[in-house]
C-alpha cells in the first residue's frame, strides 16, 4: 500500500522535534545543575550523607554509597546493590548535590519496595540493549537483501527499546517525587532550597522525555517504511 509524503515523514518530524527537545533539555539540565551546584544548603550535608540517610531510613543498610568518576554519572546499580555518585555530588553540599543524591537513593528504594515500573525496566534492559545494537544491521539487511522478516525482527526488537524508554519515564518521575518528599518531611533542606531541588530534578526529567520521543519517532518511521515495502 502506498503512503503519502506526510505519512512517511511523520516519524522524521517526531525525530527532529526530539532532537531539538534533547538539545534544549541537555542545555537546561547542565545550566540548572551548574547554577544550583554553586548554592550550598544550610545544613551542609553532603550528597553522600543525604543518600546514606535516605537508605538507612528505609533500612537499606546493605546498599553501599560509592564515588564514581565523571560529571552527572550518578546512578544506582541494582545488580551489585551499590549507589554511585559523581565527585561533585558525592562530596558536594550544594542544592544540586543533595537533590541528585536523593533522586538516586529513590531508585534504591524503588528496588527494595518492588516498585512495578522499576522491575519492568530491569527486565527490559537485555532486550532493549539487543534491540539498540541490532536495529540497523537487521533493517539494512532486510532492505538490501529484500528479506522482509529481517526488517520486522529489527522493528520488533527496537519496539522493546521504545518500551524501555517509556517505562523509564514513571521510574524517573517517581524517584524524583520520593526525593522531594523525603527532603521535605525530614527537614533536610529549607523550603527555598527544596524549590531548587525541584528545578534540578525537573530539568533532568526532560532528558528522558526527549529520549522517549526520539525512540517513538524512529519506531513510527520504521513502521511507515515497512508499510511502503
Amino acid at each position: 500500500m502506498y503512503l503519502g509524503f506526510a505519512d512517511m515523514n511523520a516519524g522524521f518530524l517526531i525525530i527532529i522535534a526530539a532532537m531539538f527537545l534533547g538539545l534544549w533539555a541537555r542545555s537546561r539540565v547542565t545550566g540548572t545543575y551548574r547554577r544550583f551546584s554553586q548554592v550550598a544548603t544550610g545544613r551542609g550535608v553532603t550528597g553522600a550523607g543525604t543518600a546514606r540517610q535516605i537508605l538507612d531510613n528505609y533500612g537499606l543498610h546493605n546498599i553501599d554509597v560509592q564515588q564514581v568518576a565523571g560529571t552527572l554519572t550518578d546512578h544506582y546499580d541494582p545488580r551489585s546493590g551499590v549507589l554511585r555518585l559523581s565527585p561533585g555530588v558525592y562530596g558536594g553540599t550544594s542544592i544540586a548535590a543533595v537533590g541528585v543524591a536523593a533522586h538516586e537513593a529513590g531508585h534504591a528504594v524503588q528496588d527494595a519496595m518492588g516498585y512495578g515500573p522499576f522491575r519492568a525496566r530491569q527486565k527490559l534492559v537485555p532486550v532493549a540493549n539487543l534491540g539498540s545494537q541490532m536495529l540497523f544491521p537487521l533493517i539494512i539487511g532486510g532492505l538490501f537483501f529484500r528479506i522482509t522478516e529481517l526488517y520486522y525482527i529489527g522493528a520488533a526488537l527496537y519496539g522493546a527499546a521504545l518500551l524501555f524508554q517509556l517505562v523509564t519515564l514513571p521510574v524517573e518521575f517517581d524517584a524524583s517525587n520520593r526525593a522531594v518528599s523525603y527532603l521535605s518531611r525530614s527537614g533536610s533542606v529549607t523550603t527555598g532550597e527544596l524549590q531548587g531541588v525541584r528545578k534540578v530534578l525537573t530539568a533532568a526529567s526532560w532528558t528522558y522525555v526527549a529520549a522517549a520521543l526520539a525512540s517513538l519517532g524512529q519506531m513510527v518511521w520504521l513502521l511507515m517504511a515497512g508499510r511502503r515495502r
